[in-house]
């Protein structure tokens, strides 16, 4: 269906026509309305912020590079922000509301305790905010609400009172209780925000790089899709319908949406209905009880080196994944991929468990853990994009243009049907 710049302009999107993803024709209008550069960080809350940034350390290669807990001053919350190249998670957790909090330090401005604990309670373990850093925060934050974003929270300038330097933080509503968070850096040098205290470890990384893409989960795509365009500018990517997913037992249609340098890629599900099970996107909005995040997409250089680390780890800490597809699979793997791999790395992505896409532009080679924490909602995608190379204008340098490869919709239907049997694992319809 595509935006184009009188839909930003106007009302939205209006009645979402999805055309499938063969049908679909993709371009780039170049729409947003604010400076946008890349993702920036990603913030889970959760009940134990101590234990929880430990796991995800261990099972996906990610050193601690800040903290902001009682050692720092602040008697409100702890937060500990682990990384690998560009790719920064931070977990935050509250303490006990009868702590005097009197003087405290927070690098978090607005944070409430009650927000917290209320959040943990309807979704477990899940992210908070989507972390993006713009060229001015307080513009984007400015021109998101004059365009109907809800504000979360106004701008603010953040200090940066150890080394020097500013950021500045403002957030709006994504969706659900998720927020986009916008961050500028104003001569700040740090990993996460000002006023956390940057922590010296020894490094530690898989080979992840970079937040590729971020997934939410809503009940009705056509609003989330207006409210998110209008007020960002994004355009409209790629689409997905439930005739892409090519399985009787799930539902759902899909829309990614991308900024102008196609570096923020956000897609989003709604669930379809009428199939003979109940659509995996709708499990997630009542185990989630109500819109939120996904999955997050994680690229890496070496697929095959990274996976043979978390594997590892699977049991032992670490992550588990979702059950491979058949051995047909990857058998027929060769005939469509066979220019682009070699054999051995057919037989690694059979070992190791990779499914293997391609679109116009490239290849992507995907795999998905189980969900992360005990409820059947978010869960993480690692990735691999193959070729669609091209030389930076500003740089000259050779960077790779953004979603190349895809999102794995060949992959659809033998994603879901693992999906499928897992969830049939937890109703008791099919024993583990």
């Amino acid at each position: 269906m595509g935006l184009d710049k009188a839909d930003h302009e106007g009302s939205g999107i209006g009645a979402l026509r999805l055309v499938g993803c063969e049908r679909f024709v993709r371009s780039n209008p170049k729409t947003d309305r604010f400076g946008v550069q890349r993702f920036h960080h990603i913030e889970f809350w959760c009940g134990d912020a101590s234990n929880t940034w430990r796991r995800f350390s261990w099972g996906l290669g990610m050193h601690l590079v800040a903290k902001s807990d009682q050692t720092t001053g602040n008697q409100t919350y702890c937060s500990y922000a682990v990384q690998s190249n560009e790719l920064v998670f931070a977990f935050t957790a509250p303490y006990s509301s009868k702590i005097d909090q009197t003087g405290t330090k927070m690098p978090h401005p607005g944070y409430r305790s009650e927000d917290a604990r209320s959040f943990i309670e309807s979704h477990g373990l899940a992210v908070r905010a989507v972390g993006i850093l713009v060229d001015d925060a307080d513009e984007a934050h400015r021109v998101s609400v004059e365009n109907g974003a809800v504000s979360v929270l106004e701008p603010h300038v953040l200090n940066d009172d150890a080394k020097g330097g500013k950021m500045v933080m403002a957030e709006v509503k994504l969706y659900g209780d998720v927020v986009l968070r916008y961050v500028s850096k104003h001569g700040y040098k740090g990993p996460m925000l000002p006023n956390y205290e940057e922590v010296e470890s020894l490094p530690l990384t898989y080979g992840l790089v970079r937040l590729d893409h971020a997934v939410g989960n809503v009940h009705k795509l056509a609003e989330a899709v207006n409210y998110i365009s209008k007020f960002s500018g994004f355009h409209e990517f790629a689409e997905f319908t439930a005739d892409d997913v090519g399985t009787t037992e799930s539902g759902l249609n899909s829309m990614v949406l991308a900024s102008n340098n196609e570096m923020i890629l956000l897609p989003i599900n709604e669930p379809t209905f009428g199939t003979k099970r109940k659509s995996q996107i709708q499990t997630y909005l009542e185990h989630n009880e109500g819109p939120g995040l996904q999955h997050l997409a994680l690229i890496c250089d070496d697929i095959f080196s990274t996976l043979r680390e978390m594997r590892t780890r699977t049991h032992i800490g670490g992550f588990d994944f979702m059950p491979k597809p058949p051995p047909t699979y990857y058998k027929n793997l060769a005939s469509r991929v066979g220019s682009i791999l070699s054999d051995e790395q057919i037989k690694e992505c059979d070992e190791l468990g990779i499914l293997v896409d391609k679109d116009d532009q490239g290849v992507l080679l995907q795999i998905f853990t189980k969900p992360l924490g005990d409820r059947p909602t978010i869960f993480i995608e690692i990735i691999q994009r193959v070729g669609c190379m091209e030389k930076e204008e500003s740089t000259g340098r050779e960077v790779q243009k953004g979603g190349c490869g895809g999102f794995g919709k060949g992959n659809f239907s033998e994603l879901f049907k693992s999906i499928e049997e897992y969830e049939k694992t937890l109703d008791g319809t099919l024993k583990a």
